[in-house]
């Protein structure tokens, strides 16, 4: 299995985690086909300011990725990174490119452990102590928490899901270093399901799939992160069921954590589904205005910057996206202040949200409201105005829903963009929303056709 080497740079780290999130995100709209053949193969060389550059194997799939991927890639490593940056790609020699080994290929996901090193590489950022905790995320916090603390006993599996960017993969890094902190002899494992699948591909290629399985089998917790990215994968999913039954029947820790529910996870096997649902299943929603300034104010204390109150509570309200893009936007800040050689205020972060971060390749609420106005056939200014009439109303909380699933703006800021409404106004109808769908499926297809058609 794919992993970290100590002699890899922070940035180069930072680019491959971020190239993996993306390539998941883009794999929902580009053919397998391309995404095997010439999206995955690109080998993350590192970031160089604002430059993220990659090899590709030769110069068609150079050339090839593009003319046809060069602006996604960007835009989606942008979001992640939190930070705009351009996309340059360099044809690796055809003799290096074909004698490289599988086992050099570079690896493309988070932190990871080496089992038969028995050494485990976390990001020092995410501990417990620098989880920022809000009514968003309290559950989940609380269940790494008890795990950390008697891994085996309680809550087992541990099955955290969200939307990306929320801090699924942070308590997972933090869980691990809070075990290994307190027995650093027991055998810990954390990896990517895309790292598990390769693995596991890599194994059977070479005729070691008993090797691959005696390595996890010794372990004693087991995390592992994206689980969705393994639904369809059939004899992955089989590899994943045993593994699990042998890690639940000798009460070893599994943390699971997810984009979705499991009950969500249509491709999942059933076994799969039942059993990922018999621990403790937490979400972590996109927090409130008031935690998004604490997040951003710790960051800030973290990285030793000088951030004034009410400058953080406007990023927290203005800047869109998840925390990631939000922890972005406070390193640009920090970044224009010194240049320009002036303190952080209200000056200068409005010039920074004004010009990066207005919509952030989102789609902004005149798109989302129309596209809504025209599959429920309610006039745009009826969804925007006051009636409480049950179809416009429904309208509204559908826009509302789209809204925040699309942009994962703040409470608070939804509420000014549809006629200043309360806060727990646009709370209440994300949550009615949630559970409409949940139980009528006409509607589920419908608010995905919407969303597929504003974020295709």
């Amino acid at each position: 299995m794919d992993q970290y080497s100590l002699e890899d740079s922070q940035d180069r780290i930072k680019l491959r985690a971020a190239f993996e999130r993306a390539t998941r995100r883009l794999e929902t709209r580009v053919p397998a086909a391309h995404m095997t053949r010439f999206i995955r193969p690109l080998r993350p060389l590192g970031l160089q300011g604002s430059v993220a550059r990659f090899a590709a194997q030769g110069r068609f799939v150079a050339d090839w990725v593009k003319s046809r991927y060069l602006d996604d890639l960007g835009r989606l490593l942008s979001d992640e990174l939190g930070r705009n940056v351009t996309v340059e790609i360099e044809a690796e020699p055809r003799d290096l490119a074909s004698n490289r080994k599988p086992e050099d290929a570079p690896a493309i996901a988070p932190a990871v452990s080496d089992a038969d090193e028995g050494t485990l590489i976390l990001d020092d950022r995410y501990t417990f102590d620098t989880f920022v905790q809000g009514q968003s995320n309290r559950l989940a916090y609380a269940g790494a928490v008890a795990v950390a603390n008697a891994p085996g006993t309680k809550y087992n599996p541990l099955f955290i899901y969200g939307a990306s960017g929320l801090g699924k993969t942070h308590l997972l890094h933090s869980i691990a270093r809070q075990i290994r902190e307190q027995n650093p002899d027991l055998p810990i494992r954390y990896a990517s399901a895309q790292q598990f699948v390769e693995g596991f591909v890599a194994a059977v290629q070479r005729g070691r799939t008993e090797q691959f399985r005696r390595s996890h089998r010794t372990l004693a917790v087991w995390l592992l992160d994206d689980v969705q990215f393994i639904a369809g994968k059939d004899k992955t999913q089989e590899e994943v069921f045993h593994l699990f039954n042998s890690f639940q029947q000798a009460g070893k820790q599994i943390v699971l954590a997810s984009d979705r529910p499991p009950r969500d996870l249509y491709l999942m096997d059933e076994r799969l589904r039942s059993r990922f649902e018999a621990g403790l299943v937490a979400d972590i929603q996109h927090p409130d205005t008031e935690t998004r300034c604490a997040i951003v104010r710790s960051k800030a204390q973290r990285d030793g910057i000088a951030l004034p109150q009410d400058v953080a509570m406007y990023l927290a309200e203005n800047v869109p996206g998840n925390i990631r893009t939000l922890e972005g936007a406070l390193t640009k800040l920090s970044a224009q202040a010194s240049l320009d050689g002036a303190a952080i205020g209200m000056d200068i972060v409005r010039q920074i949200v004004a010009r990066d971060f207005k919509d952030f390749g989102k789609p902004g609420l005149e798109q989302i409201v129309k596209a809504v106005s025209e599959h429920f056939k309610i006039p745009v200014n009826d969804i925007l105005g006051q009636s409480r009439k049950a179809p416009i109303a429904h309208a509204r909380h559908v826009s509302v829903y789209v809204t925040r699933e699309l942009t994962g703006d703040s409470w608070k800021h939804i509420g000014r963009q549809f006629g200043n409404r309360d806060h727990t106004s646009v709370m209440h109808s994300y949550q009615r929303i949630t559970e409409l769908v949940r139980q009528d499926r006409e509607l589920k297809v419908s608010i995905q056709r919407i969303i597929e058609q504003l974020h295709p």
